[in-house]
């Protein structure tokens, strides 16, 4: 297979950025996108030109590193997946294929499609630990957890932070990494007594960061590769109201 990859290069954050357009050859359709963007990359220095800068680690579906938008659509033309579970099926032969960065504000480039994301870090640390001590493995039956609840706190938990809700919304909104952070606490009873200080604070870092509203278009639901819904956001807002009148 073959294709045109018209992609975003910039050379710093401070450097004006432009697209490119590239033809990439003796591409295998069961090639991840990757994959494709790493043959792309040897022929453009054997050419002698810089090649393309983009993140990536575990190429597994895990780590959420490889954030790209592709072809308009956060990872890609598919559901569910990562930009590293995206493979060059899913492309007709001779396609051009549009690769951008994530765009929000909160997420300055860095270098070509490489962005900082290091915000996400940020609210991370505004919620702090839990103080409970869990104690060592052959104590994890010692606190009784609903099935239902330890089913919705491991679906929180799900979200790798790749930050594909928050380039898909249109107000370039986190509030679906913050609901699914504070969610997957929320849920469990070792995350009580904190739950009031954690809500405010991340919530709190998350506007001091720049992030947009929510406004409920359920765009972030849809893109999010480990499909967390908007059902971690109802809960956000209770627990962040309920800490409001801890206050």
């Amino acid at each position: 297979m073959e294709f045109n990859i018209k992609v975003w290069r910039q050379k710093n954050a401070k450097a004006q950025g432009r697209f490119e357009i590239y033809h990439v050859s003796d591409v295998e359709e069961d090639a991840s996108f990757l994959e494709m963007l790493d043959i792309l990359n040897d022929q453009l220095i054997r050419q002698g030109k810089e090649p393309i800068a983009f993140d990536h680690d575990c190429r597994e579906g895990i780590c959420g590193a490889c954030s790209l938008y592709v072809d308009g659509r956060a990872h890609g033309p598919d559901d569910q997946v990562t930009t590293c579970q995206l493979f060059m099926r899913h492309f007709k032969d001779g396609a051009t294929i549009t690769v951008e960065p994530w765009r929000s504000a909160a997420f300055p480039v860095i270098k070509d499609l490489v962005v900082d994301r290091g915000a996400f870090d940020k609210i991370l640390q505004a919620g702090g630990f839990i103080t409970v001590r869990t104690g060592a493995a052959q104590d994890a039956n010692g606190i009784l957890i609903p099935h239902d609840d330890a089913e919705k706190s491991m679906d929180a938990a799900a979200c790798v932070g790749c930050g594909a809700c928050v380039a898909t919304c249109k107000n370039g909104s986190a509030m679906l990494f913050v609901a699914a952070r504070v969610s997957s606490l929320a849920l469990l009873p070792q995350g009580r007594p904190e739950a009031a200080r954690r809500a405010r604070a991340m919530v709190a870092k998350m506007d001091e960061l720049g992030f947009g509203n929510c406004t409920n278009t359920r765009a972030c639901e849809m893109e999010c590769p480990k499909h967390v819904t908007i059902d971690h956001i109802a809960r956000l807002n209770r627990e962040y109201i309920k800490a409001k009148f801890r206050e």
